[in-house]
């Protein structure tokens, strides 16, 4: 209920509950020829145990009468019941999508790990979960108008068959939850978790190709895909033996329909009290009603993976769509816990840090303690340390994506910042695009992103690859270096005050690191970066050096040295 609500509340609801109306009215319409159908079969073999020709012809022309109407709206039905899904899937994996990229919800998943595979989940969970919900409330609906229409014909040709199918559905609905219920819920939701697991490993895989080719690692990847794919196996062994079961119990559960009819009708046919064509449409209406009335039973498997899918999409929903806080978060922390606090990012004019102390995640060990800094325009600060000292998270605390720890970030606004890392993203798309990434488009001529290629050292690869309009695998096409010049060029469309760089230049030559720097430095804008050449300290004005423990020293760039 609380991933479906908003769509039946919402800006949605009218076409929505529209639709449905529209499918309820199919379904009754369905419904009410169905039961003339069957009354029509019953009419036929009556008329064929009485010898009567005129009234077996006139009951099939009313039959193929109800065909004619039965078929096309048959069709109709099942066609608005896909579209309506569609149309729902649309706007959940939208909504979805908001919460998943809003806030960098996307980067919180992927740093803290507590949702795997997002990408399966919203792809499809969602699909699957809109196209059963669909299809079960309608089956929901559908079996209620049944059991109205059908109930009111069995139970004026046999009461003893009325009471005997009620008994028998709640025995059987009853049995087959004890039995198979949560184990089957649990076996598809881990079945669902393996195969993405799987995929992802496969992915990875490709993703990878050329580190794994380099290393020759073929067999250490063929252990783990071996592991994972036996994860799959296993789990889905476990599952069919369970299923094994559960068919053995549907397969009796309905057989025995075919033979209960005949029986407790036997002594009213062979009496001469009931028509042999009216036992046969008492069997019918008794077909009919047991399916509506087991309805749990007859959809228990698709019913199980339908529980396991919800449960995955209600786990990241949690995540990416919070509720409001509940008062028990906002309770003070148990005497010597480690405080929970979050490093906060507020606006400014100018870049500064006060009282910063930076965590590892979960809070395990303190990398930066009490930190105070601040930066003038047209600045440049150095930091440096031994690995994992602190340096990156550092970095992601001033670009608002590191909240382990405390303290306060003044920052300008994101429009106005830039972070380069070491290994750029390259887009799928133009190289128009990867110029002015992350906008959509740029005001800037043809000839003015040409020049800024130039400018970074790229002017002939416009020509290479085709013109800026052409589209290639960027990452496989440049090398690193080059990926990192690109980078660097949508500094200068963009043209942000402060840059931030995470060993941006660590593949390029000292030529072009330094032109770049250079670059930058005359632009007047503000620089942190974390680099360990000393031909880059002249591009700074301050060293921030971290020892890992939490301790840090300021230093002047002029006259500083990494040996001393």
């Amino acid at each position: 209920m609380q991933v479906a609500r908003p769509y039946w509340t919402g800006d949605q609801r009218r076409w929505a509950w529209l639709l449905l109306a529209l499918m309820i009215v199919l379904m009754l319409a369905e419904t009410q020829l169905a039961v003339m159908l069957n009354q029509k079969a019953g009419e036929m073999t009556s008329a064929l145990a009485g010898r009567d020709r005129d009234r077996f012809w006139d009951a099939v022309r009313a039959a193929l009468l109800v065909l004619a109407f039965a078929v096309p709206v048959y069709a109709f039905y099942y066609y608005m019941r896909d579209s309506f899904s569609n149309h729902w899937r649309r706007w959940l994996t939208g909504r979805f999508l908001d919460g998943y990229l809003g806030n960098r919800n996307y980067y919180q998943l992927g740093s803290i790990g507590e949702i795997d595979n997002p990408d399966q989940r919203i792809s499809e969970d969602i699909d699957t979960f809109t196209a059963r919900s669909t299809n079960f409330l309608l089956i929901l609906l559908g079996s209620f108008m049944q059991l109205v229409a059908f109930s009111a014909v069995l139970w004026s040709l046999s009461h003893v068959l009325v009471g005997f199918l009620v008994l028998y559905a709640f025995v059987g609905t009853f049995g087959a939850l004890y039995l198979f219920g949560a184990p089957l819920i649990r076996l598809n939701f881990w079945q669902l978790r393996r195969e993405a697991d799987f995929r992802f490993g496969l992915m990875r895989l490709r993703e990878n190709a050329e580190s794994i080719a380099f290393y020759r690692g073929e067999a250490q990847e063929r252990q783990q895909i071996d592991q994972r794919f036996d994860s799959v196996y296993n789990n889905y062994a476990r599952l069919i033996r369970k299923q094994r079961s559960l068919n053995l119990f549907q397969r009796a559960f309905s057989q025995l329909t075919l033979v209960v009819p005949s029986i407790i009708l036997a002594n009213d046919v062979l009496s001469g009290e009931l028509e042999v064509g009216a036992a046969v449409q008492a069997a019918g209406a008794f077909v009919a009603v047991l399916g509506a009335v087991s309805l749990i039973v007859d959809n228990f498997d698709a019913l199980s993976r339908f529980v396991a899918g919800i449960s995955r999409l209600h786990a990241l929903a949690q995540v990416v769509m919070p509720s409001p806080p509940e008062a028990s978060e906002h309770e003070p922390p148990m005497p010597g816990a480690v405080p929970r606090s979050k490093v906060t990012v507020q606006p400014a004019e100018r870049l500064a840090i006060e009282a910063l102390t930076l965590y590892t995640p979960g809070f395990g060990r303190v990398l930066v303690r009490d930190l105070h800094l601040e930066l003038k325009p047209g600045d440049g600060l150095l930091i440096t340390g031994a690995s994992g000292c602190g340096k990156s998270s550092l970095l992601r605390a001033i670009a608002g994506l590191w909240h382990d720890g405390s303290g306060k970030v003044h920052s300008l606004p994101t429009s106005q910042m830039f972070f380069l890392p070491q290994r750029p993203y390259m887009q799928n798309g133009s190289l128009r695009s990867q110029i002015v990434y992350p906008s959509h488009q740029s005001p800037l001529s043809d000839p003015q992103l040409l020049q800024m290629l130039r400018d970074v050292q790229l002017g002939s690869l416009a020509e290479r690859a085709g013109g800026l309009d052409a589209v290639h695998d960027w990452e496989k096409l440049l090398s690193t270096g080059e990926q990192q010049r690109l980078a660097f060029a949508r500094v200068l469309v963009h043209r942000p005050r402060v840059v931030i760089l995470d060993e941006a230049t660590s593949a390029l030559d000292n030529a072009n690191e330094a032109a770049l720097y250079a670059s930058l430095r005359s632009s007047g804008v503000t620089i942190v970066s974390i680099a360990h050449r000393p031909a880059l300290l002249q591009h700074h004005t301050h060293v921030l050096r971290l020892d890992g423990h939490g301790g840090w020293d300021l230093h002047d760039a002029e006259g500083y040295r990494f040996d001393a």
